[in-house]
């Protein structure tokens, strides 16, 4: 069942980051940009996606072995350092935010979409660094701890 949920959330981050894309793709044509597509960025692209598909669904799956949200406004009850949280502290938004909509910016081409991609990172960052505190109050010394040996991104 945990595997079936994992597969179910990241599959639907998936068509977010192609209708992202896809957005890009129609914003590339009232601007007059155009399109790069091409072999390579079809398979940078297909390569991005799987990717970041690949590290939320481990992450996902490390989250919902723990009986915790993947989408929680509050402090998580366990601080997960496992898995794929051993590397980034942030696996959820990297495979997701970066490589996902990167990746199928990518395999439609869309310059537009890398750049709603790089322009929503900063607010990705915001909404990491109100987790961080709320983790740091909720885990003291053990967040600060896992803060000082594993980096935000990567």
């Amino acid at each position: 069942m945990t595997f079936f949920r994992s597969l179910l959330h990241n599959i639907g981050v998936v068509l977010v980051g192609v209708v992202v894309a896809h957005v890009g793709t129609k914003l590339d044509s009232i601007l007059g940009v155009p399109n790069f597509r091409s072999l390579g960025g079809t398979i940078a692209g297909s390569l991005l996606v799987a990717a970041g598909f690949l590290l939320r669904m481990w992450a996902t799956y490390i989250f919902y072995e723990h009986r915790m949200k993947v989408i929680s406004l509050s402090p998580q009850a366990v601080l997960v350092t496992s898995g794929p949280y051993r590397f980034s502290r942030n696996p959820l938004y990297l495979g997701g935010n970066v490589f996902v909509f990167f990746g199928a910016g990518c395999l439609l081409g869309s310059p537009s979409a890398l750049v709603l991609t790089v322009l929503h990172l900063p607010l990705v960052d915001l909404f990491i660094r109100r987790e961080e505190t709320q983790l740091e109050a909720r885990f003291g010394d053990q967040w600060l701890r896992y803060q000082q040996h594993v980096r935000r991104w990567v």
